[in-house]
């Protein structure tokens, strides 16, 4: 007899014979998910996965127990760990997708667990921790021949979508350069620029050490330092406000360009750094190998955080069009098109744009899973995306100097120092293989 899992794989192999309907009346091929990390953005994952009609959710795990109380309501007696690695070992043969919303620092050490065991993974955004990593995920996808996306969900939503669709249809002209902006600061969650010097007892509900997974050993420092919330502002486990709306926001600019190459040179700038949290404001200047859908054979990309903004001199917007908190510039050569982060795109000649309907991006996951075939965004497409981004957290660690990359061999070629922070130490017992 066939167990659950081969089930579904000679199913998908076989979908041109079997439409997916026919598929769904037996209640053994519903799509079944564990989420890992489930308060948050953990939760919002947890329940857009539940509302499918063809999924079921069917274990939990979650470093802090505390964090639990919403799932055990949503799936009344699914089992709830802290380990994951001890929930696929005890249920991997009734789990075949997984969620991923933790700290960044433990999205490649859970994804690629997942991956080898032939779960279908969903991960949330940036793909990784660090530009190693990245790759590894993208590799490993295509390995495991298994169905993932990135957790940037404004990737399906209309108002991208629309932007994109504007700028492929010629709307703006050839593209010449691109800005992209957020408001949020590179630290300021966790209120501290350094180690707290006074600490608190780790909560019960709390495995300290599993949350610290890869990262390096430190004391929990109290509520909102580093859990839940602060960890972001921390180099050991986020990555700042790059890190943190690079994927969103640079996101349609790649998509609507067709960005499939990496930066061959990186410059920033930003308001001071030191070795424990990212900067509050940065500046970080790409520039990327042009496409059919750009007006230059090098295409200049920056992107400002912290409250930092474009000039709007070179475009044909008057000098006193405000722009949104967050988004993106795109300057062609016949007009400009400014898309906010999550508002209606707009263009400097006043053209009306074509509205284009928006998708659940969870179910468009769910759905891959279901057909066998891979949807836009997946790890080849967002692992890209998240080397890129961490790229230009690498160049902050390096104020002022242009560091040229040679993206196929994965290395810094002008400063070899910059190349060591592509990847981390790993801790004792939280090694990640390489592919």
């Amino acid at each position: 007899m066939l167990r659950r899992r081969q089930f579904l794989a000679a199913s998908a192999a076989g979908i041109a014979a079997a439409p997916a309907f026919v598929r769904g009346q037996n209640l053994n091929s519903r799509v079944q998910i564990a989420g890992i990390g489930c308060d948050g953005k953990g939760w919002s994952d947890i329940k857009e996965m539940d509302s499918h009609a063809a999924t079921q959710m069917v274990a939990y795990c979650d470093v802090d127990l505390s964090r639990t109380e919403k799932v055990k309501d949503l799936t009344p007696g699914a089992p709830v760990y802290q380990d994951f690695r001890e929930m696929l070992a005890r249920h991997g043969d009734s789990i075949d997708a997984v969620t991923v919303s933790t700290p960044d620092h433990m999205h490649a050490f859970i994804g690629l667990d997942a991956m080898r065991q032939g779960k279908h993974v969903y991960c949330q955004k940036p793909l990784t921790h660090n530009v190693w990593e990245a790759r590894q995920m993208a590799l490993q996808a295509k390995q495991s021949g298994v169905i993932t996306r990135l957790g940037n969900q404004i990737h399906s939503h209309t108002f991208y979508r629309t932007a994109v669709a504007a700028i492929q249809s010629g709307v703006i002209g050839k593209v010449k350069e691109v800005h992209s902006w957020c408001a949020a600061t590179g630290h300021g969650k966790s209120f501290h620029i350094s180690r707290p010097k006074t600490l608190e007892d780790v909560p019960k509900t709390l495995a300290w050490n599993q949350w610290l997974g890869v990262a390096p050993e430190r004391p929990y420092g109290g509520w909102k330092i580093y859990h839940p919330w602060g960890w972001r502002d921390w180099q050991d486990f986020g990555n700042g406000a790059l890190g943190d709306f690079g994927c969103h926001i640079l996101d349609p600019v790649f998509t609507a360009l067709k960005i499939n190459a990496a930066p061959i040179e990186l410059t920033a700038d930003h308001t001071g750094l030191n070795d424990e949290v990212w900067p509050a404001q940065t500046t970080v200047k790409y520039v990327f190998p042009g496409t059919d859908w750009t007006a230059r054979p090098a295409l200049p990309i920056t992107w400002y955080d912290g409250g930092r903004l474009p000039t709007l001199r070179g475009t044909d917007f008057p000098s006193n069009q405000a722009l949104p908190k967050s988004g993106s510039l795109f300057v062609g050569e016949q007009a400009s098109l400014v898309l906010p982060h999550v508002g209606a795109p707009f263009v400097s000649s006043g053209a009306l744009l074509d509205e284009v309907e928006g998708l659940n991006h969870y179910h468009g996951w769910v759905d891959g899973i279901i057909s066998g075939q891979q949807p836009s965004d997946g790890f080849d497409y967002g692992g890209p995306l998240t080397e890129a981004v961490l790229l230009g957290n690498v160049a902050v660690r390096y104020r002022g100097e242009t560091l040229k990359w040679n993206g196929k061999a994965m290395q810094f070629t002008n400063d070899d120092s910059a190349n060591a922070w592509l990847r981390r130490d790993y801790r004792d017992g939280w090694d990640i293989a390489a592919v």
